[in-house]
């Protein structure tokens, strides 16, 4: 073996990089666009909140210091919104962090991890690098299955289960009574991850309060971004609420200082404003039902989602009709990237974008189905 491989760990070598696409730049040449819709990786494109951007700027005079002590600023106004307490609040650069922290504290080689398909790739991926065994269960009707994720720890004796509340791709979410069950059932010996990056756009009385499992002592980690509903996702800020002994530990594998001053100045202006995220929640939320009833009108069969996107079956090749949107200017996720051939998962956006999205995606769709009737007469 040459070059550097035979120095790496071989769960790395095993494992497939994650490979972000070309950049819209470049997909705007190639096709010779002056615009393009990004609806395929479910930011937050209403943008940050009024008055978040001003606070940014405001902290570009302090860049010269390293950040550690703001945190806590950040962490009391966290605890706060989510009646958490200050210890209980770990700041990160985004919900990847914290899951490579997660993955760093409790993985070791061998180890055995449970993960439903179809759900979040980065899980698996940065579980199989530490050089555990990932155990995937599979889903149907694309709804997580607990009690078959529950048995797959039991039989595996798993060291950790990962679950995305709401699902991504799914958008769909577990039940309260669900949840308790899979609590229930895999015992005190396996942590359990909850990613609620999706969480905000559901309603705060139907939620599941996973803080009280936090503040109960179980062994619960909840995982939560600034990156969807408050749109800063390209200053990278997430968070975890956890147990203050994890929490102590976790300090200890966590890259110091790797949240950025502007990233915290952002998220502390985004929060305490109840009634503007409720705002933004709505629209979103219109916007969804807007996507997915003229996607279903028009024929594709889309998933009654809790987040910000709509996951549609398609009824034709998946590679094949968003590389068609492409060249229209909108980029949409292909199933196939995501486990779901034939499906496509779409971010939801403003109304003038949703329209032209979903005007697209039935024309395109049209023009397959017309090809594959010629080609079969």
């Amino acid at each position: 073996m040459s070059g550097w491989e035979h120095l790496l760990r071989p769960p790395l070598l095993e494992v497939g990089a994650y490979r972000p696409g070309p950049s819209l730049d470049e997909l705007m040449a190639r096709h010779g666009l002056e615009a393009v819709d990004k609806l395929n990786w479910n930011e937050g494109l209403w943008g940050p909140l009024p008055g978040v951007l001003d606070a940014a700027a405001g902290a570009l005079g302090d860049t010269w210091a390293y950040p550690e002590h703001a945190y806590n600023t950040l962490r009391e106004a966290i605890a706060r919104e989510t009646g958490a307490r200050p210890d209980q609040v770990l700041p990160g650069h985004g919900i990847q962090a914290l899951i490579l922290t997660l993955v760093n504290a409790f993985i070791e080689p061998g180890d055995r991890v449970v993960v439903p398909a179809p759900t979040y790739g980065l899980y698996a991926q940065a579980c199989r690098v530490a050089g555990a065994q990932v155990e995937t269960v599979e889903s149907p009707e694309l709804a997580i299955d607990v009690e078959r994720l529950a048995a797959a720890v039991r039989r595996t004796a798993a060291r950790m289960v990962w679950v995305c509340d709401p699902n991504n791709p799914t958008g769909l979410r577990l039940a309260p009574d669900e949840w308790d069950a899979l609590l229930r059932a895999v015992g005190p010996d396996c942590v359990v991850v909850a990613d609620e990056a999706y969480m905000d756009y559901v309603p705060p009385v139907a939620r599941v309060r996973r803080e009280e499992d936090v503040a109960e002592g179980r062994r619960v980690v909840v995982l939560r971004t600034f990156s969807k509903i408050f749109g800063l996702a390209g200053l990278r800020l997430g968070y975890a609420l956890a147990d203050p002994r994890l929490v102590h530990w976790l300090h200890r594998v966590q890259e110091p200082f790797n949240v950025n001053r502007v990233a915290l100045a952002a998220g502390l202006a985004s929060l305490g404003r109840p009634a503007e995220v409720a705002e933004r929640r709505a629209v979103a939320v219109a916007a969804r039902e807007r996507l997915a009833a003229a996607l279903g009108a028009g024929g594709m069969r889309p998933v009654d989602s809790s987040a910000n996107f709509v996951l549609a079956e398609l009824g034709v090749d998946d590679g094949e009709l968003t590389g068609r949107l492409v060249r229209r200017g909108i980029l949409v996720r292909p199933g196939t990237e995501l486990g779901l051939p034939g499906w496509a998962r779409i971010t939801v956006a403003p109304d003038d974008v949703m329209d032209r999205a979903a005007a697209a995606l039935l024309d395109v769709r049209a023009e397959l189905l017309g090809a594959e009737a010629r080609a079969a007469s």
